[in-house]
Order: structure tokens, then C-alpha cells, then sequence
């Protein structure tokens, strides 16, 4: 466990408590992570050779190439992209050696195209942080009520936190990890359920004349609980 992450992790959950609007804290986390990874890979990262090996290697997905663009350090861009589409080249012509190269080909591109390689390093660390949480509720009676007081765990979040417990607490500490989480996500899920609920009869006629209360915006609050929400810009 990474005692480096106790800081970044206990900021998170503080911002998600004070401003609901957040949401699950780890996405507060992975927004993060994924800012500083954009900035490092656009910085002088890229002139690092072991790193532009692992760019050239692995590549980007289609949102991070995407974000990359979005923060216009084209020079940046051009020079991961020369030595990457060096990459490409070698793997779409295949491998110099007997055999199906037009099959070797096609699976090396195709392993290319699945990577990414800022996904990879907020993966890696967004594990470590999961982890940090879980040592923190373990070892930190103001980190419990931090936990108490996020606003609602995203459901993959929620597996992810619920599942390295299971496997690294020990039985008693991970009960009351999961109870504790579980409270949380309960009276959410009561909450929002009965918001879209809501919004659906505001599309009867019957119910022109009633108030929206919380309703108006609960199809998106309802997506990012199911699936995250790490391109959220209100938590920064």
C-alpha cells in the first residue's frame, strides 16, 4: 500500500462530501489521475526514452488521443505520433520470419489497438488508491465518517473497493467496510430510483401541473452511477 496516496485519497472524499455534485469519489480520483497523466505525457515526458518506448508500444484509446488533441500542445502530439506510427508500421507489416505474416500481422495490430497507455498508468494507480481507502477505513476512525459521508459510490468503484477488501481485510474489517458502504449506496440508490421514477410520470399528462423536484436531471445522475462518470468536469 502506497502511504504516498493517503493525502489524495482523504482530499477526495473530503470534496465529495462537501459538494455532493462530485459524485463517487473515486471518479474525483480518476479525473485526477487522468489530468496529471495528460500533462506528463504532453511534457517532458515525451522526450524520455523509456516512456515513448511504452508510448510507441501501447498507444492511446480513442478518448485519451482525443483529450491529448483537445489541449492543443501540437508539437507534443507530433512527436509521439512519428514515433508511434514507426510502431504501427513495423506491426502492419508483420514479422520477418516464416510463417502466416499476414495473421502475425493482424493479431499485433489488433493488441496494439487494445492498450492505451495513460489508461494503463490510471489503472495502476486508481488500484493503488482503492487500496489506500481500504487501508485508511481500517486504520482511521475520521476516514469511516469520510466514507459515511460520500454522496454515493459509483457501482464500478463500488466492486472494486468491495472486492480488494474481500480479498486483502481481514473478515472482521472488511464487514464493516462493506456495511458501511453498502449504507451509503442504499439510501442513493432509494433516492435516485425514486427521482427517475419521477421524471417518467412528468411525461403523463396527469402530472403537468406537479413540480420536478430533484427529477430534472436524474437520467444522467442515474447513468453515471451505473457507469462512472471520469469526464465530469465540476470536481476539479
Amino acid at each position: 500500500m502506497d502511504m504516498n496516496f493517503t493525502i489524495p485519497v482523504n482530499e477526495a472524499f473530503e470534496a465529495s462530501a462537501a459538494k455532493p455534485e462530485c459524485g463517487c469519489p473515486f471518479c474525483v480520483l480518476y479525473r485526477r489521475l487522468e489530468e496529471d497523466e495528460l500533462d506528463i505525457i504532453l511534457g517532458a515526458s515525451m522526450m524520455e526514452p523509456d516512456i515513448r518506448m511504452k508510448t510507441n508500444e501501447e498507444g492511446f484509446c480513442h478518448t485519451h488521443f482525443e483529450k491529448m488533441l483537445g489541449r492543443r500542445r501540437m508539437l507534443g502530439m507530433g512527436l509521439i505520433l512519428e514515433s508511434h506510427l514507426a510502431e504501427v508500421k513495423k506491426k502492419l507489416r508483420g514479422p520477418a520470419v516464416l510463417g502466416d505474416r499476414r495473421a502475425s500481422a493482424i493479431n499485433a495490430l489488433r493488441r496494439l489497438g487494445s492498450d492505451c497507455y495513460v489508461c494503463g498508468r490510471i489503472n495502476k494507480n486508481l488500484a493503488a488508491m482503492t487500496a489506500t481507502a481500504a487501508y485508511l477505513f481500517e486504520s482511521d476512525s475520521e476516514f469511516k465518517k469520510k466514507l459515511g459521508r460520500a454522496p454515493y459510490f459509483c457501482i464500478p468503484h463500488y466492486l472494486a473497493l468491495i472486492e480488494y477488501a474481500s480479498k486483502k481485510m481481514n473478515k472482521r474489517a472488511y464487514h464493516e467496510l462493506y456495511d458501511a458502504a453498502y449504507l451509503v449506496m442504499e439510501k442513493y440508490i432509494d433516492s435516485l430510483s425514486g427521482d427517475v421514477s419521477w421524471f417518467c410520470k412528468k411525461f403523463d399528462y396527469r402530472y403537468d401541473e406537479e413540480p420536478w423536484y430533484n427529477s430534472r436531471d436524474s437520467v444522467p445522475r442515474a447513468v453515471k452511477f451505473l457507469s462512472g462518470s471520469p469526464d465530469e468536469e465540476n470536481t476539479k
